[in-house]
This record gives C-alpha cells, sequence and structure tokens, in this order.
C-alpha cells in the first residue's frame, strides 16, 4: 500500500467511521503510535518549568512565551515542506530524520545558558517536530486497517498519552532542575529512533523514485479547497486559547514544578479518554461540525471563567484540566474532517491544515505574556476565549463548505 494514496479513505464516499477493530493494526502502526507518544511527551515535559526558566534565565514570561512561538512558527513554515520530503525520502526515513532533529536540539537547548539562544534551538526543534508530525499522521492513517477515522483516533490517543505522561514526568525532572526535561526528550528520542528502527519493517517503507514525488506547490494549489482552509483558519483561531493556557496557565497557578506536572497530567489524560471514546460518538450522534462548534463554545466558556477568577486557584486547575476534555473531543473531530475534506493527498491536507493552525500557536504565546505585562494577568483568558468564539462564528459562516464532512458518513 502506497503511503501517499489520495484516494483510499479521502475520497468524498468513504463514510468517516468504517468497519473494523482499532486494536488490529499491523506493527508498523503501533511502531509509529508509540514514536508518537515519546515524541509528543516532548511538548508536556517542558510545560511544568516555564517558571523555572523564567527565574533562573532571568527572563519575562512574554520571554519564555518565545520557547512556544519559535517552535510554532518553525512548525508551521516547514510543514509546507514536508510532503515534498516524505515523498523523496519515504515515510520511515523522514520520521527518523524528524526524531534526530528533535534529539539534537533538545539537548543542546539543556546545554543552553540563555533565554534567547534556547528561543533559536526551540525553533530547530520545532522543524523536527514537523517532520515527524505529519508524517507519523499519513502512515498511521494510510496504514491502518481499520479505517481513516479510527487511524485518527489512534493518532489522537498517542498524542494524548504523549502529552499527558510528559508533564509528569517533566515535573519531577523539573524539580531537579529546568534542564532536566530537555536531556530527557533527548533521552526519549533515542528510544523512540531504535523503537521505530526496528518495529517498523521495511517491507513498508516506499523506496525513493518508486512514487510520484510532492511537489512544494501542492499545500498551496489545496488551499483552493474551501473546506481545508476554513478547518485551518478555524484550527488558528481556536489554538489562541489553547496555546493561552498551556503558556501562559502555568504563571496564574502558583504550584511548583511538580504540582504544574499533575495538573497538566489530569489535563493530558482527559484529552487522551475523549478524543478515543467520547469523539466519534458525538460525532455519529450529532455530526461532526454540530459537534466541533459546542467543543469550541465550552472552551471558550472555560476560559472565559479562568479570565474572571485568574486569582482563585482551584478555579484555574479545575479549568485547565476540564479544558483537555473539551480539546481532546475538539482535536478528533477537526482531525477528521480535515483528512476527509478535498481530494487531495492526507500528506498535503495535513500540511495545509498545520501550516494553517501553527500560526495561531505561534502568536498566541506571545501575545498572552505582553497581554498581561501590559494590562493584568485576566486579559490573556479573556482574549483566548473571544478567539475560541470567533472561531466557530467562523465555521457557522462557511457552513455550507463543510457540509459534505457529514454527508461521508451517511454514504451520500
Amino acid at each position: 500500500m502506497s503511503y501517499q494514496n489520495s484516494t483510499e479513505g479521502s475520497s468524498s464516499n468513504a463514510p468517516l467511521y468504517e468497519e473494523g477493530s482499532l486494536l488490529k493494526q499491523p506493527k508498523a502502526v503501533w511502531a509509529v503510535f508509540f514514536a508518537c507518544i515519546i515524541a509528543f511527551m516532548g511538548l508536556g515535559l517542558v510545560d511544568p518549568i516555564l517558571l523555572a526558566i523564567a527565574d533562573q534565565l532571568e527572563a519575562t514570561p512574554s520571554e519564555v512565551s518565545l520557547l512556544f512561538t519559535s517552535y510554532n512558527a518553525v512548525m508551521a513554515v516547514a510543514m509546507l515542506i514536508t510532503g515534498a520530503i516524505s515523498s523523496r525520502l519515504g515515510i520511515k526515513l523522514t520520521l527518523l530524520a524528524g526524531i534526530v532533529i528533535i534529539a539534537i536540539f533538545s539537548c543542546l537547548g539543556g546545554l543552553s545558558n540563555g533565554i534567547w539562544p534556547l528561543i533559536g534551538l526551540r525553533g530547530g526543534w520545532g522543524l523536527g517536530n514537523a517532520l515527524f508530525v505529519a508524517t507519523a499522521l499519513t502512515a498511521i492513517v494510510t496504514l491502518s486497517k481499520s479505517g481513516t477515522a479510527k487511524a485518527i483516533i489512534l493518532y489522537e490517543a498517542a498524542i494524548g498519552l504523549g502529552i499527558s505522561i510528559g508533564p509528569l514526568l517533566g515535573g519531577e525532572l523539573g524539580s531537579i532542575s529546568w534542564r532536566g526535561p530537555f536531556l530527557g526528550v533527548a533521552g526519549l528520542m533515542v528510544i523512540a529512533f531504535v523503537s521505530l528502527l526496528i518495529l517498523m519493517p521495511k517491507s513498508q517503507v516506499p523506496q525513493a523514485g518508486k512514487l510520484p514525488k510532492t511537489s512544494l506547490l501542492d499545500p498551496f494549489r489545496a488551499m483552493k479547497h474551501r473546506s481545508l482552509v476554513v478547518l485551518g483558519v478555524t484550527a488558528c483561531l481556536y489554538n489562541f486559547g489553547f496555546f493561552t493556557l498551556l503558556a501562559y496557565a502555568p504563571f496564574v497557578m502558583g504550584l511548583s514544578e511538580r504540582g504544574l506536572g499533575y495538573v497538566f497530567l489530569g489535563w493530558g489524560l482527559l484529552l487522551a479518554i475523549t478524543s478515543v471514546f467520547m469523539a466519534p460518538r458525538l460525532q455519529q450522534r450529532f455530526g461532526t461540525i454540530k459537534s466541533m462548534c459546542a467543543m469550541l463554545i465550552l472552551f471558550g466558556v472555560d476560559l472565559l471563567a479562568m479570565g474572571i477568577w485568574t486569582s482563585t486557584q482551584w478555579l484555574i486547575i479545575a479549568a485547565v484540566i476540564i479544558a483537555g476534555a473539551l480539546l481532546g473531543n475538539n482535536n478528533t473531530l477537526i482531525t477528521t474532517a480535515v483528512m476527509n475534506a478535498a481530494p487531495v493527498e492526507r500528506s498535503t491536507a495535513s500540511a495545509v491544515y498545520s501550516f494553517l493552525r501553527f500560526l495561531g500557536g505561534a502568536v498566541a504565546p506571545f501575545l498572552a505574556g505582553k497581554l498581561a505585562e501590559w494590562y493584568n494577568p485576566h486579559v490573556p483568558f479573556v482574549v483566548g476565549a473571544v478567539f475560541v468564539v470567533l472561531s466557530v462564528f467562523f465555521v457557522l459562516a462557511n457552513r455550507k463548505h463543510l457540509n459534505h464532512v457529514d454527508d461521508m458518513e451517511s454514504g451520500h
């Protein structure tokens, strides 16, 4: 089976939820699944140490937030070239290259002595993550034997597990030194590299030159499909809320590195559980778009509550954990919609969507830090909530371009 298959699972006749057990997958899928867990542990590992970095490197919250901005900005742009690279190197080599780049830059980050070198190294980390994330999604969806949507659920579950375990480990390592999580990521990437090298069969890897090469212009050509652009811009808008929570909430919780680790452990566990068990049921009962809008509205309300009661510690902690459930549902719903939104290769659809959504992820963390410095700690959450609500209005205003996503489920 070709990794670049552009018709199976993405045509207008393919149902969103096909028959087949979620757990009955080829070894190659489980190899990528395991590597995804370790790769996404990297994001959560860093979150509990933001305050420690600010303190020990004498940085402001907005400067520390640039660790997310450089990461997401480089990842957004790099997403546009992942398809061209993977079609030339093959999926397995691209995944391994991404892992190596993450390991190198996370290790160098752990050895750095200033906030600005660390910000630059996080950008390199973002490049590696772009190569890995976009390619991993394509690999799991295409190699899965259980259908597109269940494969996406598996992918989102790996993200959730990685994000939930990461803060726990990051909190423990960060309580020793802020450098610990960076060096820990490098070590975990070595494990991911070896597991993928051994467990992913060579027979499943397309050889360079035997598949049509993806052009660098393909993602831009794909943007003529309004459905892809609508979903990408929607994700860009709600990512303002997502990364406000991720990058700024630690500064108002008043917890230690270990305490932050446990809070984001709860957040990630709910994200993983809802993405696997709840999102499919919501989609089947209410439809993708209605369910997505409902989750986004609830997330906006959650952020607004954080903005109003910012100084109430227990409420902020509870709101962060609850947000995991809302984001877990939404991530699965919107990713499923993207994979079935347009008749283009999955890797190209993923590149367009990821490019647009990570633009929001690049601006939001720095904006949140600056808003707090300019005004007060309440404003970043309120502004994040406004952007999330705007994403709902944007979806509803362009609903006609997304109706086919739900029609596909019933085979219309």
